[in-house]
């Protein structure tokens, strides 16, 4: 009896040993993808790299386009109008066409120091802002700390000085204005004229 009940426990031993690993295949075989699931994950992926492609050759054709309407509004539209002697003109669609003076700037990064010791030495200096950046890890650090107090504690500030490109547009707009000599070349100044169109309703 005793013999037939070591034996049955024995038999049932190695038969759920047997269904645990038919069980483990079952998941194993399971996790492991078929050709048409793998198939649609490829799909997937070539959408992606189409889509990205398409991306790329939409915002390099959206650059042309902005090249484009540049070269018109700024250019070719304020041109023929000038030739007519006319600064503005309404169609027969209630569309109406004016020329305004348009002033742009920039500094080269070449010429920034000259071009923020000119705007020191003529009373603009205010219009130079200075960054101090300071890597100071997960510890965060007050914005309006000195660039001498954050030396003496020991951070190795970053400093940093800009013009904004609006602040500095405004600036040689004023200055045009009011005949004030300013330095164009310096300042990547560009003045001209811009067609605004104002469609009927």
């Amino acid at each position: 009896m005793m013999c037939s009940l070591i034996c049955f426990t024995r038999e049932m031993m190695m038969k759920t040993d047997i269904f645990a690993e038919m069980e483990a295949d079952a998941v194993d075989a399971s996790i492991i993808p078929k050709d048409k699931e793998l198939s649609g994950v490829a799909s997937i992926a070539h959408k992606q790299i189409l889509l990205e492609e398409d991306v790329a050759r939409t915002e390099e054709h959206l650059k042309q386009l902005k090249k484009d309407l540049e070269q018109v509004s700024t250019r070719d539209l304020p041109d023929a109008l000038m030739e007519l002697g006319l600064s503005g003109l309404p169609l027969a669609d209630g569309t109406v066409i004016t020329i305004k003076p348009f002033v742009s700037a920039s500094i080269s990064k070449n010429r920034q120091d000259e071009a923020h010791t000119w705007l020191n030495n003529n009373g603009h200096g205010d219009l130079i802002k200075n960054i101090i950046s300071v890597n100071t890890g997960k510890d965060a650090v007050s914005a309006d700390l000195a660039y001498k107090a954050l030396a003496d504690a020991g951070f190795a500030p970053d400093t940093k000085e800009s013009v904004h490109s609006q602040t500095l547009k405004a600036f040689v707009r004023e200055q045009v204005e009011a005949g004030t000599a300013l330095p164009l070349e310096l300042f990547g100044v560009f003045l001209g004229q811009k067609a605004t169109i104002k469609k009927g309703s």
